[in-house]
């Protein structure tokens, strides 16, 4: 008890240093960090002359002063927590994480006001707001971090909280090989699908790893080209040397200024773009994807859906939502000859994420529907990441001639059995 009252002591005179001092704990993270040391130093000095409470462990009165003035207080735990990949609050008492795939139940106990607060200081470096006209808001930490807040009575009483952390991102296929998401043979086959320009849609479930495939796949991108992202919040980040990251924005307080995904795919064609990504397609803005990846620029995106096939099934869909004037019959024929291959990924029961199928779009359709061929798939008995050889190829065998591959050998029968490293 002595110590908590230590630390709240300490605490209010680290944030009135703080605000004499016009410091921005989060900018100006070294001047802050020596501000504590001043302020721990001081307090010491007085708790020798028994005129405060004496600290009893230094360096965790440092770190809890950093985490309560600069970081997310009781919650940065779990942020700097490499095994955490999601940290969520239902209810000031009700705070879950997800721990490798699989939710678990914290002891942490938190009040309304700590909440609120801790969602104001988390919206804080974005500018984006909370009322009633805007009952939900997505955002980025500054450190990264995706946050998604619901307001009531949105939500039954409590404010909804979701922090969506960036643990173990991968930057190159060989990543994921070597996380066992994804067997090497066809790793060497998107490896090289990439490089010359196939255009690649990874689709799945939530929490399923497909900005984790697309950042991966983005490793393949030839380091000469450039890249042009779009994303309702920005969460991918590519290690291409030119690349130009684009996020949406939401309404001003009068209403206006919004700036949607089907804005900045638009804004992005003019870029000079040799590659563009899609963080994730949802509505209209498949249309003008489709219409990009048709019109020869190569592309990829992600697609919530529960198979491959369903994913080119939805994407057959979702471009009607652009208008009255747009019809099955130009969309059906435009997903068959724009889509190249579809990568589903998914989140088993024990909280593995791994490559599920890979199939090719043949580039033709019959009666409203769009052919595709198996690459790789996992039947119901494979063990957790075996990928079976299919019996289907993709289309434009002359790209990868081009560029100096050898398809029949990327999806040869005589390598392994789908699995080897």
């Amino acid at each position: 008890m002595v110590m908590v009252d230590s630390l709240v002591r300490l605490e209010a005179e680290v944030r009135e240093l703080v605000r004499r001092r016009a410091l921005d704990p989060t900018r100006e993270e070294s001047a802050f960090r020596s501000l504590v040391a001043e302020a721990i130093t001081d307090y010491e000095e007085r708790a020798l002359r028994s005129l405060v409470p004496a600290l009893d462990d230094v360096p965790l009165a440092a770190k809890a002063m950093v985490d309560a003035v600069a970081g997310l207080g009781p919650l940065q735990a779990f942020l700097d927590d490499p095994e955490i990949e999601e940290i969520w609050i239902n209810a000031p008492g009700r705070v879950f994480v997800a721990r490798r795939g699989l939710s678990e139940l914290t002891t942490l106990m938190l009040t309304t006001d700590e909440v609120r607060d801790l969602t104001e200081r988390m919206l804080r470096p974005s500018g984006r707001r909370l009322d009633l006209s805007t009952p939900f808001v997505d955002a980025t930490l500054a450190t990264g971090e995706r946050v998604h807040v619901v307001i009531p009575d949105v939500t039954r009483t409590h404010l909804a909280v979701n922090i969506r952390k960036y643990t173990a991102r991968a930057q190159h296929l060989d990543d994921l090989v070597a996380l066992g998401s994804l067997p090497r043979r066809a790793a060497d086959f998107l490896d090289a699908a990439v490089a010359v320009g196939l255009n690649v849609i990874v689709s799945g479930g939530t929490q399923a790893g497909k900005t984790t495939m697309l950042g991966a796949l983005c490793g393949s991108i030839p380091s000469s080209q450039r890249l042009v992202t779009c994303e309702e919040v920005f969460e991918l980040q590519p290690g291409v040397r030119d690349h130009v990251g684009m996020q949406c924005r939401q309404p001003n307080l009068e209403g206006t200024g919004e700036i949607n995904l089907r804005r900045l795919v638009k804004e992005a064609l003019r870029m000079r773009p040799d590659r563009l990504v899609i963080g994730e397609v949802r509505e209209a803005e498949s249309l003008d994807l489709l219409i990009a990846l048709n019109a020869g620029l190569p592309g990829m995106g992600t697609v919530h859906a529960n198979s491959a096939r369903e994913a080119v099934h939805k994407l057959c869909l979702l471009p009607l939502l652009a208008g009255s004037n747009v019809s099955s019959t130009f969309v059906v024929p435009t997903v068959a000859t724009a889509i190249d291959v579809v990568v589903h990924v998914e989140l088993d029961g024990s909280g593995l994420r791994s490559v599920r199928e890979i199939v090719a779009v043949t580039g033709r359709s019959e009666n409203g529907v769009v052919e595709t061929s198996d690459l790789f798939h996992r039947s119901g008995t494979d063990r957790p990441g075996r990928l079976t050889r299919g019996n289907g190829y993709p289309g434009g065998e002359e790209r990868f001639e081009r560029a100096g591959y050898d398809l029949a050998d990327l999806l040869s029968d005589d390598a392994d059995d789908g699995w080897a490293a």
